[in-house]
């Protein structure tokens, strides 16, 4: 069987590596974040809560349920992904 690869393209900038897209977003931003949108709204439930019980429940169904587990979750997921790279940095002695 062949594939057909395309050549790269020398001249072409290529985009930022994960671990340096991680390292462009600072603690100051991510870290206010994570916890305004992990906790939003505060009364009388947090909305990342509602949806993850929800979704244990298997009651996440609405697209607007799912966008909202989403949006409220992403912060806390670049929160984890920075910090285990930061942690892989160390370790490796980057």
């Amino acid at each position: 069987m062949h594939v057909n690869k395309r050549p790269v393209n020398p001249g072409r900038k290529q985009g930022p590596t994960l671990r340096e897209f991680f390292e462009r977003i600072p603690w100051i931003i991510l870290v206010p974040a994570a916890l305004l949108l992990g906790l939003a709204p505060f009364r009388p439930e947090p909305h990342l809560l509602e949806k993850l019980r929800m979704l244990v429940n298997g009651q996440l169904t609405r697209p607007l349920d799912i966008f909202d587990l989403v949006l409220h979750a992403t912060p806390l997921l670049l929160v984890a992904g920075k910090l285990l790279l930061d942690r892989s940095s160390a370790n490796s002695g980057r």
